[in-house]
């Protein structure tokens, strides 16, 4: 008989490679909306909402319902590319509901279950359709764990694990990455200097607002800069909006309203709509020149993950409705944290949208806080370069009393902690 702890298997058998569980030590056994249950019965607010994964919160009614209808009547499961009944709805609800009313005209690459997938897809569409290598990516960028994509992403620790040379990227400073330098001219002035080094690009690929990077969130005259200067020089843009799009910032896409007409956007996390693995690749009509089978994968046809998305599509984004409430919870939000930022002496407000968090300028103390607040019924993670910001990734969906409620445990961490500095200063 096991007398041992009921987490001593992770120990005993899952890799060492587990993170989010180290933060958060207990067993999860219920989810709803923004609520997480573990085995004691406690409950946690979920201000992480699995990375922007479930923007729609935990186990959305009408979602479950759909899903449980498709399982019922033995509905395709796995489909590879076939057509499939579920397939189909999603699409034309796509095309219905995001692309026509944004008058947004672009194919759909279903390239795998994950972010990096897409990104993968992008990196190689971009090369085989300019003829050129070099990708050019932003200091804090995070793109995925695959080595194309890893060779994108600026995280060190992140990068060591690749056990070999990253080849291919090369990286210029995201907007405001340092202080009293204008990124811009910075690129041009590269690009246009035949001895600096830089191959002429296939593409800039970039986030809109950086989520692992710590919520460095790029003006639209950044973007629409970059834009330009990708169109002189015969590159295309990517825009990364697998964390900061489906609705995180506001709109649908987090580019939305800013003159952005991005060549290639990898979508996945909060794709599905209720956690399911999917991500999709969307692609400029003219630059779709694969050949049948050349960018493919086992789980491009994950039929739960298409039942799901249709119906949050439907739901959420039939209308501006959904929209216009994330935006109004948004600037609720950026008051408190404004507030609580106040807290921490050089503390600053980061972020866009539902995506916002507060540099409190140490990786020690925004740890220290976080660990308070799970102590006291809210997980919340870090990050950016030093993990010196705390980030708010409550679900969209969060009742305004329970969004609250977490920044009010978030306070109190913040000011438990800042005592604690203070007392040990002295």
């Amino acid at each position: 008989m096991n007398t041992g702890s009921a987490t001593d298997i992770y120990t005993r058998r899952e890799s060492n490679a587990r993170s989010y569980c180290r933060a958060f030590p207990v067993t999860f056994t219920a989810a709803r909306n923004a609520t997480l249950t573990d085995s004691d019965g406690r409950e946690y607010i979920d201000f992480l909402a699995g990375c922007s994964s479930l923007n729609y919160g935990h186990n959305d009614a009408d979602m479950k319902a759909a899903l449980i209808e498709h399982i019922s009547a033995d509905g395709v499961t796995h489909g590879l590319d076939m057509h499939t009944t579920a397939k189909t709805a999603f699409l034309e609800s796509f095309e219905k509901l995001i692309l026509k009313p944004r008058g947004m005209d672009y194919k759909v690459m279903f390239t795998g279950p994950t972010g990096t997938n897409a990104v993968e897809a992008a990196m190689k569409l971009a090369r085989k359709t300019t003829g050129r290598e070099n990708i050019i990516a932003f200091t804090n960028g995070f793109h995925g764990m695959t080595m194309g994509a890893l060779a994108a992403t600026g995280n060190a620790g992140k990068r060591a694990g690749a056990g070999m040379a990253l080849s291919g990227v090369m990286r210029l400073p995201y907007e405001g990455a340092v202080e009293g330098v204008d990124s811009l001219a910075m690129i041009r002035a590269m690009l246009e200097n035949p001895s600096s080094g830089f191959d002429a690009p296939a593409a800039f690929l970039i986030e809109p607002v950086q989520g692992e990077g710590g919520l460095n969130a790029a003006s639209a005259a950044f973007l629409k800069g970059l834009q330009t200067i990708a169109r002189e020089h015969g590159a295309l843009i990517i825009m990364d909006d697998i964390q900061a799009g489906i609705g995180r910032t506001g709109p649908f896409f987090s580019f939305e309203g800013m003159g952005i007409k991005p060549d290639l956007i990898p979508l996945a996390k909060s794709l599905s709509g209720m956690g399911l693995p999917m991500a999709a690749l969307l692609i400029r009509p003219d630059l779709d020149v694969w050949k049948p089978a050349e960018h493919n994968g086992t789980f491009r046809g994950n039929n739960h993950a298409f039942v799901t998305a249709r119906v949050a599509l439907e739901k959420f984004w039939s209308d501006d409705t959904f929209q216009r409430q994330t935006e109004a919870k948004a600037a609720a939000l950026s008051e408190r944290l404004q507030a609580i930022a106040a807290l921490v002496p050089g503390a600053t407000l980061k972020g866009r949208g539902m995506m916002q968090g507060i540099d409190v300028g140490s990786g020690e103390l925004a740890a220290a806080i976080c660990a308070t607040c799970f102590d006291n019924g809210l997980i919340i993670e870090t990050s950016g370069s030093h993990d010196e910001v705390v980030k708010v990734l409550a679900p969209l969906t969060i009742p305004q009393a329970q969004l609250e409620a977490g920044l009010d445990i978030l306070k109190a961490a913040v000011q438990t902690q800042c005592a604690r500095q203070q007392i040990a200063a002295e």
